[in-house]
């Protein structure tokens, strides 16, 4: 069993910065990706950035490229997004999952974790 436990959200400023932390344990890890997505209130849950253990391949949303950064430390068995140029948009409730396969769409992912909250006030 994979669990997954976020960490680091909060209430930023826009403009502001915030690094998540997403803590894996339970599986070997070498041959997952690694997605962090966000889900709004009244909204679906969208894809934001994943990361693939195996090569460190990364994709990230266009809604976020250029500000966010997807990184790991293996030691740890964590991965981070870092995110930058914070806006009020940013808004979510933000998981991070594990999966076989790199994908966009959050039913590829099969383990979860709790989810952490960002607020960007403007």
């Amino acid at each position: 069993q994979v669990q997954l436990v976020e960490s680091g959200g909060g209430l930023v400023q826009a403009g502001g910065s915030l690094r998540l932390s997403c803590a894996a344990s339970g599986r070997t890890f070498g041959r997952y990706v690694m997605g962090w997505f966000r889900q709004a209130p009244g909204k679906e849950r969208e894809f934001v950035a994943r990361f693939r253990w195996s090569d460190g391949l990364t994709y990230y949303a266009d809604s976020v490229k250029g500000r966010v950064t997807i990184s790991r430390d293996n030691a740890k068995i964590t991965v981070y997004l870092q995110m930058n140029s914070l806006k009020s948009e940013d808004t979510a409730v933000y998981y991070c999952a594990a999966g076989n396969n790199p994908s966009t769409l959050a039913r590829s992912y099969d383990y979860w974790g709790q989810g952490t909250q960002v607020t960007v006030s403007s």
